[in-house]
């Protein structure tokens, strides 16, 4: 397998990019095309010992910010480290990209050069996340602010297939995110979404409150972009203040500083399992490649991961499954540009 990773994507890039390219590299046996100014990637790569047959730099002199207008900055940067990523998918000289920069660039790179699944109408961003009860996956999380209700019917079937063979869940459950579990609760499109899941083959259990979502009852959570991205940032910021909450109260004492050391290997673990460097990163689900959105501050580590990811979802051929899923279905959306 071949993964091309965006050597400037990210806030800890190149360093961290290039050490979590190596780090796969090693792990997973993988090869490794790193875009990017040659001399920067050059000179970080000299830091690592390395295969250096497995892993190649794709010279880019441009980079794409994230305060820069998606589109715009994918039509006028050509020699960009983003999108020479994206061009070697689209044109088979890899199986995989991964990026950590501009999530906006990303997706409408996916979409505009990569190229949707026919019959497919919106892709979506599909992240995994840690719940009490296991993994759950919200769909979409920021890709598509504005959704028709057919969009979630296809985020739901797309989430199906995607947990069905990377998670290994024979029929997951899926649910639709609302403000009540009552079927006649929510707004215009919840409703009529959730009249068009109740038609489809999938394993749906109606509308799970964000309250629930975090025991992770439910695996695959449907909503749009919006909400979706809302339920995200608000998941992470709350894990983040939690722990910092825990440490700051340990340290409040010699009490509790004594406690908090014999408490060390729950911490850990519980650190371990909500901690987003774990899950590397999200699949953008949908489009004619396999495109992983690492998270914009991944160190080596969470790179490394998102790597991983890309991985397992090439290992399990869930896009000709994918493809398979959806090839009787009519596309007659256009997408805006």
């Amino acid at each position: 397998m071949r993964v091309v990773v965006d050597g400037m994507g990210g806030d800890n890039s190149p360093q961290a990019i290039v050490e979590g390219c190596v780090l796969a590299q090693k792990e997973y046996g993988v090869e490794i095309i790193i875009t990017g100014p040659k001399e920067k990637i050059e000179a970080e790569l000299a830091k690592h010992e390395y295969n250096k047959n497995a892993i190649t730099i794709v010279d880019a002199r441009e980079v794409i910010s994230t305060n820069e207008a998606p589109v715009k900055a994918l039509k006028t940067k050509k020699d960009s480290s983003l999108v020479k990523a994206l061009d070697l998918v689209k044109n088979g000289e890899a199986d995989a990209v991964v990026s950590a920069g501009s999530t906006g660039a990303f997706l409408a790179g996916c979409t505009l050069i990569v190229k949707r699944i026919k019959g497919i109408s919106r892709p979506a961003l599909a992240p995994v996340m840690p719940g009490k009860n296991g993994p759950f996956m919200i769909i979409d999380a920021g890709a598509n602010a504005d959704c028709k209700p057919q969009y979630l019917t296809q985020f739901a079937q797309m989430g199906k297939v995607y947990f069905e063979n990377v998670l290994g869940v024979n029929n997951p459950t899926v649910g639709l995110v609302n403000i009540g579990e009552e079927e006649e609760k929510g707004n215009d499109l919840t409703k009529a979404a959730y009249q068009l899941l109740k038609e489809e083959d999938i394993n749906f259990i109606g509308n799970i409150e964000p309250r629930d979502i975090p025991k992770g009852k439910v695996n695959v959570l449907v909503c749009d972009g919006f909400v979706g991205n809302t339920v995200l940032k608000m998941y992470e910021g709350v894990a983040e203040t939690i722990l910092s909450e825990i440490k700051t109260e340990i340290m409040g004492s010699f009490v509790t500083k004594i406690g908090g050391v014999l408490l060390t290997p729950v911490f850990k673990r519980f650190k371990k399992h909500y901690d987003y460097k774990e899950y590397g990163g999200a699949a953008f689900l949908g489009v004619n490649g396999i495109c992983i959105k690492a998270h914009g501050s991944s160190d080596a580590r969470a790179l490394k991961n998102a790597i991983k990811v890309s991985k397992v979802y090439y290992d399990t051929g869930v896009l000709e499954k994918m493809k398979s899923a959806f090839a009787e279905e009519k596309d007659t959306l256009k997408i805006d540009e």
